[in-house]
Parts: C-alpha cells; structure tokens; sequence
C-alpha cells in the first residue's frame, strides 16, 4: 500500500492532486503523483530529487508565466 505523503490544495472536495510513495513498486516507479482527473505519474526517487532541487533553485518559477515559443 502506496503511503501518502501530501495533498496539494485541499481546500476543496474536488480531488486535489496528490503524492505517495509506493515501497513495494520498482525502483523506478515509487513516487506516484496523481492529478484531480484520476491520472497518476510515477517516478524514481532520483527523479523526484532533480524536480524538487530544480524547484528549489528557483528553475522552475518562470514555467508558468512564460511566453510560448
């Protein structure tokens, strides 16, 4: 059983995404992210580490208001 980690809004009963650890997944799929639409992503520990130190250094704070291209 996948253990949950933490809920990314919660302030609605709308199906907040969310993130667990799944110890009995492959090494490659134990961090799984699931969206307020049913879907789900999974990860490997490693990747989930480059994503939160990207988010961390400030790489990511532009994704969102940055002009298409």
């Amino acid at each position: 059983m996948a253990q949950h980690v933490a809920t990314f809004c919660g302030s609605c009963n709308c199906g907040c995404p969310e993130l667990y650890i799944d110890h009995e997944a492959p090494e490659t799929q134990r961090v799984v992210l699931t969206d307020d639409f049913g879907q789900r992503v999974q990860m490997s520990a490693d990747q989930w580490q480059d994503l939160v130190a990207s988010a961390k250094s400030g790489e990511l704070d532009a994704v969102l208001t940055a002009p298409a291209t």
